[in-house]
């Protein structure tokens, strides 16, 4: 769809007042592309009728996205706002029903950009599989200088089946580790745009909506005991929380995990750890060694998972009396084990 660029547009103070401004932001250009017979009313509050879902359950997350800067390779704020929202829902094996969407503009941005950013949702919404899609939000404008263009938050809501059952105290010894593929791309895609770094990359962010991948995995086998998405911390933070949570230790195969040799020479350049590094159409899971075959056969027929594999494998606590918590060892490519541990504050900031 085209749009109309005129550098003359751009949000105004009086877009957030609730008055005519606010109301032509809405009309022309949120209900415009985003409209449906539950968004439409502009009610305060989206009544959902859960009898059309059979008395499932429900799930139900929320997220905020600050990524510096708005338009990256591979993606943007709109998209990646959707991308992020659906994936943390699918993560309880849920199906994606409903997305509130909430902008907090700066004044002077750009209409011809607001309206890219919204095409981009409903672009991204339409290839998922959320059923109604956006069904509220809010509107609120501050003034230039706080916001750094803009900021979204979303929500979302989706129903799980009464017999999925996926946590992270599922986990099992001997789980298989599965990725479904390679890691550190939205961070270096992101970074690669910053001003203070004067570099060229063909590298583009993964930022993807796995939910088909999902449902595909869940349709072979009912053996998934937990699935988590590695986006802030990237893989790395995604494992030390998991082992934690499940009180297992992990071990984890250097030598399998799935690294772009462009990704891995950016990293080597700059003092970067790729494990650390943020993703947006990636996820872990773990599960049960007999089903490991048909779960990646699934996974390698979806364009999301088409490199999946194996990084590693559960095992049972050892030395508990030595140690408080469990680890997730590193088995390097020379052999060694080298033990991950949480840094103390993001590599890089501000990425999604």
């Amino acid at each position: 769809m085209k749009i109309n660029n005129n550098n003359n547009d751009i949000i105004l103070l009086a877009h957030g007042d609730g008055g005519k401004k606010s109301a032509d932001l809405i009309n022309d250009f949120i209900l415009k592309h985003l409209k449906n017979n539950i968004l439409e009313k502009l009610e305060d509050s989206a009544v959902l009728n859960l009898k059309d879902f059979n008395g499932k359950k429900i799930a139900f997350t929320t997220d905020s996205f600050v990524v510096k800067r708005l338009f990256f390779p591979g993606g943007d704020i709109g998209k990646l706002s959707v991308c992020g929202t659906i994936n943390d829902l699918i993560t309880s094996g849920c199906m994606p029903i409903a997305l509130s969407l909430s902008f907090i503009i700066e004044e002077g941005f750009s209409l011809y950009d607001l309206e890219k950013i919204i095409l981009s949702i409903k672009e991204t919404v339409n290839s998922s599989t959320c059923k109604i899609g956006v069904v509220t939000g809010d509107t609120k404008i501050v003034e230039k200088g706080y916001a750094d263009g803009m900021y979204i938050n979303t929500s979302g809501i989706g129903i799980i089946n009464q017999e999925v059952n996926i946590s992270p105290p599922n986990i099992e010894e001997n789980d298989d580790i599965i990725i479904n593929g390679s890691i550190a791309e939205h961070g270096i895609a992101i970074l690669s745009t910053r001003k203070e770094f004067n570099f060229k990359t063909n590298i583009k962010s993964d930022c993807a909506c796995l939910d088909k991948l999902v449902i595909e995995m869940l349709n072979v086998s009912k053996n998934i005991h937990a699935l988590r998405d590695a986006t802030r911390g990237g893989l790395a933070r995604v494992l030390i929380e998991l082992a934690e949570l499940s009180n297992f230790d992990f071990e984890i195969y250097e030598d399998t995990i799935p690294i772009k040799n462009e990704v891995r020479g950016i990293c080597d350049f700059l003092g970067l750890d790729p494990l650390y590094i943020a993703n947006e159409g990636k996820i872990v899971a773990f599960v049960k060694n007999s089903d490991t075959e048909i779960v990646l056969n699934a996974m390698r027929k979806n364009p999301s998972g088409k490199d999946a594999k194996v990084i590693g494998k559960v095992k049972k606590r050892k030395n508990t009396r030595e140690r408080t918590i469990p680890k997730v060892s590193l088995i390097t490519k020379l052999g060694t084990h080298r033990v991950l541990s949480l840094f103390y504050s993001e590599q890089l900031p501000r990425i999604c």
